[in-house]
């Protein structure tokens, strides 16, 4: 009986969050691959199911290959340069033992406490072909003869552009983690590698990085989502897409196809691509970075 009560309890309180859950995620989500198999513009009832026709289309669209390529492309650089970056980092800063350790923390982690809107908005002011920091210092040691650069305008490296963004946006936060999972790490173990004369380097990749290795996976998984999420507002704020479709990435073509263009099912169709990738991804980086946990 008491059993019984305590279930009862726990199902009262767990309602809630469930049904939220349903109504906000699970409906919605189902919901899209239902309307991925319709042609219709978002704005009125008329629905015309079309089958599996907005995927075949999927597959010949250049711009949607495109948007595949950059947010590709924004993966796999964003995520190695952000968890090095971060992972070299925090090394430094918990096993050099450095003055003002919290101080570097608190520089580093700022990034994260400003919205993706401001970090866009200061990037696209770096990169002003007029005004902007960068063009400012090229043009202070090459001369007058300098001519600007068109960071966000030019369509061989507004790409490179926005990765430098998302890496500056990205790299506290990480690095706090992993130098939290650095501090646990017993002293002694460095201090036997001292004696058995491995340096600094050794250490880290035979101490440091298998000891945290767990907290690098975890990261690098959520890492790669959010970088999926993240794309979007740095391309919507800072280039619109643009030049010439040249920054468009995943989520903004599909917002693009779905609102703009009134092609809502195209759209649907490209978030279900989206989805299973992003699904894909998440399986494939777990299975190929799984290793055995070491104790110590």
């Amino acid at each position: 009986m008491k059993n019984k009560g305590n279930n009862l309890f726990i199902g009262i309180c767990l309602a809630p969050a469930v049904i939220l859950f349903g109504v906000f995620m699970v409906y919605p989500t189902l919901n899209v691959f239902r309307m991925s198999l319709y042609k219709w513009g978002g704005l009125t009832a008329n629905k015309t199911f079309v089958g599996f026709n907005n995927f075949k289309i999927i597959l010949k669209d250049m711009n949607f290959l495109r948007s595949f390529q950059n947010t590709l492309f924004l993966i796999v650089v964003v995520t190695i340069v952000t968890l090095s970056l971060a992972i070299i980092i925090a090394a430094i800063l918990v096993k050099e033992n450095i003055k003002g350790q919290n101080f570097y923390r608190v520089i580093f982690y700022i990034p994260n406490i400003l919205s993706v809107v401001v970090i866009s908005s200061i990037f696209s002011a770096i990169y002003d072909p007029s005004m902007g920091l960068l063009n400012g210092l090229f043009r202070l040691f090459s001369g007058e003869g300098y001519k600007s650069i068109q960071f966000l305008g030019n369509q061989g490296i507004v790409i490179y552009s926005i990765a430098g963004a998302m890496i500056w946006q990205a790299i506290g936060y990480y690095m706090v983690m992993y130098m939290a999972s650095m501090s646990s790490i017993p002293v002694h173990l460095y201090e036997a590698a001292d004696l058995e004369g491995a340096g600094r380097i050794k250490q880290f990749f035979s101490i440091t990085l298998p000891l945290v290795w767990n907290t690098v996976r975890t990261t690098l998984t959520f890492f790669v989502i959010s970088t999926i999420n993240l794309s979007f507002l740095f391309v919507k704020v800072m280039t619109g897409g643009g030049p010439d479709g040249a920054s468009e990435v995943f989520l903004s073509y599909l917002y693009k196809q779905a609102y703009n263009n009134a092609s809502y099912g195209y759209g649907m169709a490209i978030g279900v691509v989206v989805f299973l990738f992003s699904f894909a991804l998440s399986a494939i980086i777990n299975k190929a970075t799984k290793r055995d946990v070491i104790q110590y």
